[in-house]
């Protein structure tokens, strides 16, 4: 699996906002996101978390996969 790690805001960390940022993703066969779903998590925080993802990519399988997916963000 390939990870990027997300873009802490510039926002955020003038507010200094963290927490965790809940996310299902959708795998396609071929290891690329198919989509990215929100599932909890500062609006501002979460943005950032899901443009990485959609960067990430999994092993190739035999069909689609959901993976639950935790992102933390802490400013310091």
């Amino acid at each position: 699996m390939n990870r990027i790690v997300p873009h802490y805001p510039e926002l955020a960390r003038s507010l200094n906002l963290k927490g965790i940022v809940r996310l299902e993703v959708l795998v396609a066969p071929d290891g690329k996101v198919k989509s990215v779903e929100v599932r909890g998590g500062n609006p501002v925080l979460a943005q950032a978390a899901e443009n990485a993802i959609f960067k990430w990519t999994w092993a190739p399988a035999k069909h689609e996969t959901r993976e639950p997916i935790e992102v933390k963000f802490d400013p310091h």
